[in-house]
């Protein structure tokens, strides 16, 4: 046949420019589109092989890479199925039409399921962003005809026929676009293809082969190194691994060949801490490998980190860092999600946020939080350690995801004032006094300041059991924790803090009024001196040992939640705070027979002390250690 050009079909130009300039954000993504195509054509062989011994072929199935830097020309070779010069035309002639999308169809109403890749017509025209002339020679597996098809990219096409000397398969060779466009002439180089091949088709099932060369000694008759010397070889070289390790059996898998996967596909260089290795099946299929890394990364708390696994789709890179997979309260979770059936845009680049993107991002969370589950109650220690070092980020989940905050909150371990041992909710609820009405908790900067926190001394001394929390995200989690197995969960920092029986609370009652009556001159005193920073002075009844604290209301934010707005620069009007004074405190008993400019001085001594207590920084530190000082020369007289 001789050479005939052909028009594309209508508004084709249009659709090129599209490919050309708009449709990929990468030029690279043009080979990851022709080797999942020539993956596909020898997938397709493989199966028709299957049925027909004369569409066999007595080599394995391969792709192969070349380029002549001095020609400007790329090469993508592989020995697929091939096309007959109809279906080159119905193929390639017609832009958005799928070769691959029909055999699918097909190949499933036979109950096959082939390894199939990309959507033949469109992809392939992504050359076009790199090559200013693009050239097909093909000849269809049983067939002794090839076709070549040729085109500029301008909205049309020529075909003629011509045997492939190698028999059946694809041979796509780019002439590159030339000066004007110097980043075309970057993929004239291995180790740019290279790249290109590990990070989107490393996983491809069949081998993609370049030759390269290499500069190796020449070597004497001895066989030893001629000092200065050296000789060029040309070695055949695999560029992909091949190793899809997520879709063995979990049992086919060694613990090394993790470790060392993890290492290369998340970039890092200790074993990981975990792994979930999931496969879906039903009407959502795909597979999954998730992993736990061992330590934070360097950039873990900045606000543009990525998080998110990479997705496959039949074992071919798609994008790193989805974040539509998995909740910002598990951006520490790394590793790979691969799906046969994604739905993908025509680029194969951009995700469509449809449902079967969010029931996999459901099914995965469901599979994670489960597994944290079966840890805790399998192998505490191991639980305990993840949640060292991973536990201030699970717990944000509690705040945001309405939806499974009563099993974030089942699998959550806190520090208590019992002992240094962690604790889940269940545990301690089970271990609450008869007489408990609630479940208490107290934040601060750190245990030590916790430990020693007034607002623990009459809970300590009934002994009940306090949480304590220490992360900064806490105050804002525990915003949300209202409840537990029918329990109050009450911060022991706020106003009107209920922790006494009937009976001890009318006895206090009787107690208090008779203070109030005898201290109500001190109060006074103490309310007026410190009016700008205390909006009440009361009677406490939490203190033992400590002379005064400060609460903040039941409804407003507490002393720790200001001070880490303040660090994040989100600073708000300071609320006024309720001071408690201990009725029974001597300090308070010699106070309220000073006269009321000691008073007045006091009164600013136990206000700074009651903020280095809660962990506050105090206005004025000089004249908070003037006062201090007087004091202890007014004592010594």
């Amino acid at each position: 046949m001789s050479k005939t050009t052909h028009k594309f079909q209508a508004e084709v130009e249009q659709i090129l420019d599209l490919m050309v300039h708009s449709l990929y954000s990468q030029k690279e993504i043009f080979l990851r589109e022709l080797i999942s195509n020539s993956s596909d054509a020898i997938e397709k062989r493989r199966l028709e092989g299957l049925k027909d011994e004369k569409l066999r072929s007595d080599d394995e199935g391969h792709i192969r890479l070349s380029f002549d830097k001095d020609k400007k020309t790329l090469t993508i070779k592989d020995n697929g199925i091939g096309m007959t010069a109809e279906e080159v035309n119905k193929n390639i002639g017609t832009i958005a039409h799928s070769g691959t999308k029909a055999f699918f169809e097909n190949a499933k109403k036979l109950k096959e399921n082939p390894e199939l890749i990309g959507q033949f017509g469109v992809g392939f025209y992504s050359a076009f962003m790199v090559a200013k002339k693009v050239v097909l020679h093909t000849q269809k597996a049983g067939t002794e005809e090839g076709t070549v098809w040729e085109s500029n990219g301008d909205g049309s096409y020529s075909t003629e026929s011509k045997v492939r000397e190698e028999g059946a398969g694809t041979t796509i060779t780019l002439h590159m676009k030339k000066d004007d466009d110097e980043s075309a002439q970057d993929f004239l180089d291995e180790w740019t293809l290279r790249g290109i091949v590990k990070k989107y088709s490393d996983f491809i099932e069949s081998p993609i082969k370049m030759l390269c060369t290499r500069q190796e000694p020449e070597l004497d008759n001895e066989g030893k190194p001629v000092e200065g010397k050296t000789i060029t070889k040309e070695v055949d070289e695999t560029l992909n691994s091949r190793k899809a390790l997520w879709r063995k059996s979990a049992s086919e898998v060694t613990d090394e060949e993790y470790s060392e996967f993890y290492k290369q596909t998340c970039k890092d260089w200790t074993d990981p801490m975990d792994r979930i290795h999931y496969r879906a099946e039903g009407t959502q299929e795909f597979t999954s490998l998730l992993y736990i890394p061992s330590q934070l990364p360097f950039d873990y708390n900045q606000r543009e980190a990525k998080w998110g696994p990479s997705l496959y789709v039949k074992k071919v890179f798609i994008s790193d860092n989805v974040e539509d997979l998995l909740p910002i309260y598990l951006r520490f979770v790394k590793g790979v999600v691969d799906s046969d059936d994604l739905p993908l845009n025509v680029s194969r680049e951009i995700l469509q946020k449809d449902h079967r993107i969010k029931s996999i991002g459901k099914a995965l969370l469901f599979k994670v939080l489960k597994h944290f589950e079966t840890t805790l109650k399998k192998d505490r220690e191991a639980y305990e350690k993840f949640w060292n070092l991973w536990g201030s980020t699970l717990k944000e989940g509690i705040a945001s995801d309405f939806a499974n905050k009563e099993k974030l909150q089942k699998i959550a371990l806190f520090k208590t004032s019992l002992d240094d041992r962690l604790t889940t909710l269940d545990e301690y609820v089970a271990r609450m006094k008869d007489d408990q009405k609630a479940i208490y908790f107290l934040t601060g900067e750190s245990l030590d300041q916790i430990k020693s926190s007034p607002y623990l001394e009459r809970l300590k001394k009934k002994e009940y059991e306090v949480l304590f929390l220490t992360d900064p995200v806490d105050e804002w989690v525990m915003q949300h924790v209202t409840n537990f197995a029918e329990k109050p969960v009450e911060n022991i920092t706020k106003a009107d803090l209920d922790i006494d029986t009937d009976e001890e609370k009318k006895k206090r009652e009787e107690t208090l009024k008779e203070k109030e009556t005898e201290l109500a001159p001190l109060t006074e005193v103490i309310q007026k001196t410190l009016e700008t920073n205390v909006k009440e002075v009361k009677l406490s009844t939490r203190l033992v040992d400590s002379p005064v604290c400060l609460v903040s209301g039941t409804h407003d934010p507490s002393a720790r939640m200001e001070r880490i707005m303040e660090s994040l620069g989100q600073a708000a009007p300071k609320s006024k705070r309720i001071l408690e004074i201990n009725p029974e405190h001597p300090v308070i008993t010699r106070m309220s027979t000073q006269t009321s400019d000691t008073q007045a001085k006091w009164a600013h001594i136990l206000y700074n002390q009651a903020l280095l207590n809660e962990g506050s920084p105090i206005v004025d530190p000089a004249e908070f250690t003037r006062q201090i000082s007087d004091l202890m020369v007014d004592a010594a007289r």
